[in-house]
């Protein structure tokens, strides 16, 4: 199994020959990438416009969902959704040994589940599409599912069964990176909004602060999320076209020694992932509504309707929270990764509802990277030039062209 990249293969202390470092947005992208390059022995300034890890990364359901995810046309982020999957284990266990915090990696896998016959008809047409790649999924019969998960809805008709997907809890997961981060010698600075990305010579030089404070570095890290266009300074063939993707979820409180579910589920309206302290989550709405944080009735109701009907056990649960969060999508929902046509700027943004699944291959890719000037083959692909149209024949090229 491919491991993450150990930070006992980086030096320790700060290095004259590193890069010093300016990453703007302290969820758990910016917060791998920080922490791999201060254990490097870089010097690393993270900026964040609130708490760390309190956006994207805590709204988030911590889904390692690689394979029941794929659709047809999405087929070109699995591989570097699948690598990112195999690195979790090793990547768990190292930020634990960094953090002391558990991340709760779980591994009964996840299963999707048809409560009638026109659910089976779709659940089957994915399941031959998730074959046909190689995935390793298993078709499960009605009395199959139930014996594995009893209280979902009686008349469950079948399941697929997706053994390699998993879930971590992602905000023991922001908050490790966050511990990791500083303990390897970063600087967080919270609630410090970016007034501008700094611009000198031609090349991004770091960030001008809240308050009108220059932090000069020798690379600049945007990692910023759904927030990522909106931040000043960029120009606009290095600003990333990502847009927030409004998403309201609820959770549940079960008895931990009873729970209602083991497995994460997917149910034709709803997921639906149980922690280990018997919180139930369930999510997730998908609505472009900007950066509307409004929970409405519409949007909780079918969360609660949709969990009801594949797990009727919910109706006797407490409501424990509801929120609202913001996915940050590209224009093909793909996240947007490596160098930009600013020099000196590197982009770590856009992975919609993959930025906990994506940390671990995000981390280690766009370090190395500023490390060692390498691309990595995983992120090639998801470069901001993929969106730059290609000049008709006899007319001027402006940009870079696409891989």
């Amino acid at each position: 199994m491919t491991t993450a990249r150990s930070v006992s293969e980086f030096s320790t202390g700060l290095r004259s020959d590193r890069p010093s470092v300016a990453i703007v947005g302290a969820g758990v992208v910016g917060l791998g990438i920080g922490w791999r390059l201060a254990a490097a022995g870089c010097r690393v300034e993270i900026f964040d416009k609130g708490e760390a890890g309190r956006g994207a990364s805590h709204a988030a359901a911590g889904m390692l969902a690689a394979g029941v995810e794929v659709e047809p046309g999405e087929e070109g982020q699995l591989p570097l959704n699948r690598h990112s999957q195999d690195l979790w284990p090793g990547f768990a266990e190292e930020l634990q040994a960094a953090s002391g915090i558990d991340v709760e990696l779980r591994t009964e896998g996840t299963l999707v589940v048809a409560l009638n016959a026109d659910d089976v008809a779709r659940l089957r047409f994915n399941f031959d599409l998730q074959k046909s790649l190689g995935l390793g999924h298993e078709w499960l019969t009605g009395a199959e599912v139930k014996r594995r998960e009893p209280y979902l809805h009686a008349g469950t008709a079948a399941a697929i069964l997706s053994p390699r997907d998993h879930q971590v809890d992602n905000r023991k997961v922001a908050l490790a990176l966050r511990t990791a981060f500083e303990r390897a010698g970063g600087r967080l600075h919270e609630h410090v909004p970016v007034e501008e990305i700094l611009v000198e010579g031609g090349r991004a030089a770091g960030v001008l602060a809240a308050g009108g404070e220059a932090h000069r570095a020798d690379v600049t890290v945007l990692a910023a999320g759904a927030w990522s266009r909106t931040v000043p300074g960029l120009p606009d063939d290095a600003r990333p076209p990502v847009r927030p993707v409004k998403g309201q979820m609820a959770a549940l409180r079960m008895d931990p020694r009873e729970p209602l579910l083991r497995h994460v589920v997917w149910t034709p309206g709803v997921y639906l992932v149980p922690r280990r302290d018997g919180r139930l989550v369930i999510g997730a709405t998908v609505e472009e509504r900007g950066f509307d944080t409004d929970l409405t009735a519409g949007g909780v109701m079918s969360l609660l309707e949709g969990a009801w009907r594949a797990l009727p056990g919910v109706e006797e649960l407490p409501i424990d929270e509801l929120w609202v969060g913001f996915r940050p999508g590209s224009r093909d929902d793909a996240p947007i990764l490596g160098p930009s046509a600013l020099d000196g700027l590197v982009l770590a943004t856009g992975h919609h509802r993959n930025g906990i699944l994506l940390t671990p291959v995000t981390a280690d890719a766009v370090s190395d990277h500023i490390l060692t000037g390498r691309t990595a083959d995983v992120i090639r692909p998801f470069g901001i030039d993929r969106f730059v149209k290609r000049a008709a024949p006899g007319r001027p090229q402006s940009g870079k062209e696409p891989r």
